[in-house]
């Protein structure tokens, strides 16, 4: 359970550019890093065909779970200073990317602003999410609109989602990629 203070964030992570094992590896140590915030669990990696607009190479995907005492707003900004330290660049919607890093849910809030929506608005359409979630939160997760994670994941179909052998861990080394 998260210390007096903290709340349970989860974070999807997604990569299809310059070594994807690498660049969620990377993630997973600087998201370890964040101050006032405690690295939970982290699922395993799985691969997904990629969704958006051209020819893309296949996404490696995963979520973790972060105690953190960091408000939603500073979550997110850190979590982009990550992204912009990995070389992301925002060009074209859902195009390839080196790294992309999404709150999914921050404790039992519900958030929608121009900045941030929580939980994350394409949660329920999203297999390389829902089902890396389920792993790490277990069948009994709620969502703060008070469904649940195993209807959801009923409804949305594995498809061509396929949890890989590669783990992420909070440790200090980058691992190979394995393509």
């Amino acid at each position: 359970p998260p210390r007096q203070g903290m709340t349970p964030a989860y974070i999807a992570l997604g990569s299809n550019l310059e070594q994807p094992l690498r660049q969620l590896q990377a993630a997973v140590l600087a998201i370890a890093q964040l101050p006032s915030s405690q690295l939970a669990r982290v699922s395993s990696v799985y691969r997904s065909a990629a969704v958006g607009p051209g020819e893309q190479a296949d996404y490696l995907n995963a979520v973790l779970q972060l105690h953190t005492a960091l408000q939603p707003a500073e979550l997110l900004a850190a979590l982009q200073a990550i992204e912009q330290a990995q070389g992301r660049v925002r060009t074209i919607r859902w195009g390839a990317r080196c790294i992309d890093l999404d709150i999914i849910l921050y404790g039992d809030r519900q958030i929608a602003t121009s900045a941030l929506t929580i939980p994350h608005a394409q949660l329920q359409l999203r297999n390389f999410v829902l089902y890396p979630l389920a792993e790490i939160a277990g069948p009994n997760l709620v969502l703060p609109d008070g469904a649940d994670i195993g209807t959801l994941i009923a409804r949305c179909p594995r498809g061509d989602l396929v949890k890989t052998r590669q783990r992420l861990t909070p440790q200090t080394s980058v691992p190979r990629d394995i393509e």
